[in-house]
């Protein structure tokens, strides 16, 4: 009976990035969302609806290219939290101006 500190005689190779295949496939995945606003944009009966849903296929677009093509997926935590806490904060500056400046008003 093995040990379970002993170590294993297969080896798991991690190379920490995603493959060609991953890429090709969460490229052809933005195709789409790119094509499906642009399909949205052009159904005039949505009228101000058109504003939650393309905001909201912005942000799948957004969240896909920044964890397969700026490799947060595959980093360390720390450095997502990192580039989280800056996107927030500047999201927040980006509110408190706009208040500021009386945009909402």
């Amino acid at each position: 009976m093995a040990n379970a500190n002993e170590t294993s005689n297969h080896t798991n190779v991690d190379t920490g990035h995603p493959t060609k295949a991953t890429y090709f496939a969460v490229a052809m995945l933005l195709v789409v969302l790119t094509a499906i606003e642009v399909g949205i944009f052009y159904i005039e009966s949505l009228g101000h609806g058109i504003i939650p849903i393309l905001a909201i296929l912005s942000g799948a677009k957004f969240a896909l290219v920044v964890m397969f093509y700026m490799h947060l997926r595959y980093d360390a935590k720390l450095l997502t939290w990192l580039f989280l806490a800056g996107f927030f904060l500047a999201i927040t500056v980006v509110f408190a101006l706009l208040g500021l400046f009386h945009f909402f008003i």
